[in-house]
């Protein structure tokens, strides 16, 4: 009797002892006795600490506003497992992925597969079937161990390095951009998206042998005539007046030239024109990402959860002033440095409302444990803390008033459970 998709998502979460265990040995084996299928002709991979998503969707809107067949694969997702594979578009249906999952079952014999790993099998799998043009694949921890990391891509993408997930990846800038470089491949461009990234990545893709094209020398952010737009500008004398990006926060300039560096190192083995491009950057929006869910009171929506991503949130709100107070409704994972998110915001906030992510997920904090280090971060500042989401962002939206911003932020399961609470 076949598996429904909850079946086989709760039976994969059973199957392997750990939730993470890096390394590419068992996911290849397995990946070979499928017929090691290559999701497209085309590979775009894309790493780094933050703007993966956002990333790979703009990628995904200019790819396919020029006609292409696209697949997307990202993690983790916000409201439906289903969100993690998209073929042309749309979201992988529940028939589909246990088909794969029967698929990959079968292969595996005696190999234990991690939860992650099933599903960029399934990833794999479901794409190479789709007569695609181009997959897009968002490498989920680090790069070099990565399950996605089997596939050469054609083009690898490091978008920014910061410290996150420090107990797998290494305890400093160096040694995780080392780590992310490991998606490069010889002789093949790769796009480093930050404008100062650490020397240990720049060394460690000189090693490989990768082709640099890198934010700020060989491609470059340029002022247009009006404010509402701006230039893409590469040393090899292209250039593009742009509209600035549907999606928000200034970061979002960087992700969208960063998809055209990636799409421009190419050539001629992909044709997008400038309209495909400023469509794409007109219409693209990624839920979760400075999503506004609600007005009067202005309530916001962010999956930022490392000191990086929280100082960019700390710059949009600065640009984009509240006429009143700002409320953060914050959760955190244990793995997270907390302390760091913590300050980073603290400048930009006026309450805030901290709420336990324990009940959702074994790795979440408890607003017990988020609490102590609010008060050692900042002990002069008054906090309040819930058992979950919804009982703090209830307290936040009843005290606040229509002028101000209430913000939801710090983890994709404050970010789920808040979209989660506006469909129903």
């Amino acid at each position: 009797m076949s598996r429904t998709l909850g079946e086989w998502l709760a039976y994969q979460e059973r199957t392997h002892p750990r939730d993470i265990e890096l390394g590419l040995e068992r996911v290849r084996a397995v990946w070979e006795a499928m017929g090691a299928p290559r999701p497209a002709p085309i590979v775009i991979t894309v790493g780094g600490t933050n703007g993966k998503g956002s990333t790979v969707a703009l990628l995904e809107g200019m790819l396919r506003a020029a006609g292409y067949r696209t697949g997307c694969y990202t993690s983790p997702h916000l409201l439906r497992y289903n969100e993690r594979i998209r073929i042309d578009g749309l979201d992988a249906t529940d028939e589909a992925l246990v088909a794969s999952f029967e698929r990959i079952e079968a292969a595996r014999g005696d190999i234990p597969q991690t939860y992650f790993e099933f599903g960029t099998l399934a990833a794999l799998d479901l794409m190479a079937r789709a007569s695609l043009d181009v997959a897009i694949l968002e490498v989920g921890l680090g790069g070099r161990l990565d399950a996605v990391n089997i596939v050469d891509a054609d083009v690898a993408v490091v978008t920014t390095v910061d410290l996150d997930h420090q107990d797998w990846l290494g305890s400093d800038r160096d040694s995780i951009g080392r780590e992310k470089a490991g998606i490069a491949r010889a002789g093949r461009p790769v796009i480093v998206g930050e404008l100062a990234p650490p020397q240990g990545l720049l060394d460690a893709l000189r090693g490989i042998g990768a082709t640099i094209i890198q934010a700020g020398e060989t491609y470059t952010v340029g002022r247009a005539p009006t404010v509402d737009t701006w230039r893409w500008e590469h040393r090899d004398g292209t250039s593009f007046e742009l509209p600035v990006p549907a999606l928000a926060a200034p970061v979002q300039l960087a992700n969208a030239a960063t998809a055209i560096a990636a799409i421009h190192s190419l050539g001629n083995r992909l044709h997008v024109s400038p309209d495909a491009i400023r469509s794409a950057l007109s219409a693209v929006h990624v839920p979760g990402r400075l999503q506004r869910i609600a007005e009067r009171p202005r309530t916001l929506v962010d999956v930022g959860h490392n000191p990086q991503a929280a100082r960019a949130l700390a710059a949009w709100l600065a640009a984009q002033p509240a006429h009143g107070r700002v409320f953060a409704v914050y959760g955190a994972l244990a793995d997270k440095d907390v302390a760091g998110v913590i300050q980073a915001m603290a400048p930009g906030v006026d309450r805030w409302f901290l709420a336990g992510l324990d009940r959702d997920t074994p790795r979440g904090l408890s607003a017990e444990a988020l609490s102590s280090t609010f008060a050692e971060v900042l002990p002069d500042t008054a906090a309040s803390a819930y058992p979950g989401v919804a009982e703090a962002w209830a307290v936040a939206r009843d005290m606040a008033a229509d002028d101000d911003t209430v913000l939801l932020f710090g983890s994709f399961f404050v970010a789920s459970a808040a979209l989660t609470h506006c469909r129903v």
